[in-house]
């Protein structure tokens, strides 16, 4: 499947952490050992109903016709209900329609946020013969991203670091339970005022976890016990109040299925926001810098280490300057398990 165009130290430093608004590493979290992360991973996350992607014409016996579009729909709509029933699948969108047998439906339909109510007459259409509106539809988005971390002993694992929305900035969820392990064939590279983005596949013979659930600090579930991980680096997570403006690492895939260590510098660290940006991240591998132009769509989630310890993950990209970016601390994430 191509990918579309997703700390413990003294009672006075967690008090100092805690009125900053900061969330202390919880102490079972600083005990346990984690694989670090770095690889990409495929995933499909749903969109809550039938999104519209398009509006077409319906040729029927009596020529063209547009109900969608006569009824004020537009692309980016998302159909959560036709008349009583759930909207959870394009297969549930066209069973509807076709139970309508051409009488009027009324839709919900959610823009921008907010939810409004429209009606719409299905027409006949005279090739198929089944009833529809016009419109292109899709009831998952796919992606890939990078995972942070996996538990040794639970292979518990958190990946992303940011929630993924839509084009309408709504929050999805978990569509496909199945992770696959994801090949990095190319790069778009980063440039000033426009995102890079790395181009995966998914392997679909390479199944390596369950995805749970998806929320505004990453993506969560389990590995496989049969995933081989093996070859990872295991590691401590060491809190917010142990980290440092200057030399730090990524590690990070942008080329096959193997991850790389690239050398970056903490710029800034405000364990106070509330956005999850709690680091200023630059990237200062000449290497990375000449292969990805910086940080590009795909790389969130790539664990942070300084001094050994896992502290954080990359989450977004300066657009103004590739090479800089955001990162949250890693107590944000495991505070989600």
């Amino acid at each position: 499947m191509r990918k579309l165009k997703f700390f413990i130290a003294a009672v006075l430093a967690c008090f100092l952490a805690a009125s900053a608004g900061g969330a202390a590493l919880p102490a079972a979290a600083a005990e346990k050992e984690y694989y670090l992360g770095g690889m990409t991973a495929g995933f499909s996350l749903s969109a809550g109903g039938a999104q519209v992607v398009g509006l077409v014409d319906v040729v029927t016996e009596s020529g063209a016709q547009r109900p969608a579009a006569d009824a004020g729909i537009r692309a980016g709509d998302v159909i959560c209900e036709a008349g009583p029933l759930k909207i959870r699948s394009v297969n549930d969108l066209n069973a509807s329609l076709n139970k309508s047998a051409g009488r009027e439906v009324t839709l919900s339909v959610r823009r921008g946020g907010e939810t409004a109510r429209v009606q719409v007459t299905p027409v006949r259409e005279k090739k198929s013969g089944d009833y529809k509106i016009g419109v292109l539809i899709r009831d998952s988005v796919s992606g890939i991203g990078t995972v942070t971390y996996v538990e040794t002993d639970s292979l518990r694992f958190g990946a992303l670091g940011h929630a993924v929305t839509d084009e309408n900035k709504d929050e999805l969820s978990v569509s496909d339970p199945r992770v696959y392990l994801c090949s990095i064939i190319g790069v778009n590279k980063g440039e000033r005022g426009k995102a890079g983005e790395l181009r995966g596949l998914f392997l679909n013979d390479k199944t390596v976890g369950k995805a749970e659930k998806v929320c505004k600090t990453g993506l969560y579930g389990t590995f496989e016990r049969s995933a081989d991980l093996t070859a990872r680096r295991t590691v401590q997570a060491g809190g917010i109040e142990e980290a440092t403006i200057g030399k730090a690492e990524i590690y990070a895939t942008v080329d096959g299925v193997t991850p790389q260590k690239y050398e970056i510098a903490i710029a800034k660290v405000d364990a106070g926001n509330r956005e999850n940006k709690n680091f200023v991240i630059k990237i200062t591998d000449e290497k990375l810098i000449g292969e990805t132009g910086g940080i590009v769509q795909g790389m969130s989630g790539s664990p942070i280490l300084q001094n050994g310890k896992l502290i954080g993950a990359v989450t977004h990209v300066f657009l103004n300057d590739p090479t800089r970016g955001y990162g949250i601390a890693i107590e944000h994430m495991l505070g989600e398990e």
